[in-house]
């Protein structure tokens, strides 16, 4: 079995995913199940590959998936892809938060990990070590 069927039939699943989907896009973090948590990032990371290919089919594949809502797609297309262009996935991070206190189901964060600014990578060389000739001169 290749998905979570969590409880839904295949219409209410399909849209609580798309939602949940919106929701993080928009959000960048939400908290849910665990469970939907790790179902959702699927969805998450595919939407950030589509705006990253930028072509009209995965444009519109985005819009099909997400009810149309075209302020998420452009969040999609226009900011997420240009944030993780010189990423090659794992744009989502869940963190366990501890159990729901009325049915003790375990909850998570879910949000996009913040691209980090590349700075110039210099190798730094190690230090060193005084010769016997530096010692005297000083």
């Amino acid at each position: 079995m290749a998905y979570r069927k969590l409880g839904r039939d295949n219409k209410h699943r399909r849209s609580m995913l798309a939602t949940l989907t919106k929701q993080v896009i928009n959000n960048e973090s939400i908290t849910t199940t665990d469970t939907r948590a790790k179902e959702v990032r699927k969805f998450v990371d595919k939407m950030i590959t589509y705006g990253k290919k930028g072509d009209l089919v995965s444009r519109r594949k985005a819009l099909a998936f997400l009810h149309n809502d075209k302020k998420t797609v452009d969040i999609v297309f226009n900011d997420l892809a240009k944030r993780y262009e010189n990423r090659n996935g794992g744009y989502t991070q869940i963190l366990k938060v501890g159990e729901r206190r009325g049915d003790n189901s375990l909850m998570s964060i879910i949000r996009l990990v913040a691209e980090e600014k590349e700075e110039t990578k210099e190798e730094k060389k190690p230090a060193k070590k005084a010769t016997k000739k530096e010692k005297e001169d000083k």
